[in-house]
């Protein structure tokens, strides 16, 4: 099992900065990706950004040139640098973690922390 804990959530001014991390611990795991998703009232929940083993990344269309997604591997951590918060950014943002065993990949999620973007 893998528990994940997140921090960083809260109010903030359009045009300002949160910066969202999301920590892994359990028994022996080996991470295939990190991510963060995001759900807004009333809609679904979406990618917004992805970093694989690899540290090849990928961003949602809206969050690009903005948002920048970071890995510390020793500290099995992944980072959401937010910039130029926009209202529209307002959602609960969960981390998630896939881990690989032999063929078998498993998915975690984190509580959610909730960002709030005010105009």
């Amino acid at each position: 099992q893998v528990k994940l804990v997140e921090s960083g959530g809260g109010l903030v001014q359009a045009g300002g900065s949160l910066n969202l991390s999301c920590a892994a611990s359990g028994s022996r795991f080996s991470i295939k990706a990190m991510g963060w998703y995001r759900q807004a009232p009333g809609k679904q929940r979406e990618l917004v950004a992805i970093m694989t083993t690899g540290t090849s990344t990928k961003y949602a269309d809206s969050v690009k040139g903005r948002f920048t997604i970071s890995r510390d591997n020793a500290k099995n951590t992944v980072y959401l640098q937010m910039n130029g918060l926009k209202p529209e950014d307002t959602a609960v943002y969960y981390c998630n973690v896939d881990t690989v065993s032999g063929p078998v990949t498993y998915h975690y999620w984190g509580q959610g922390t909730q960002v709030t973007v005010s105009s």
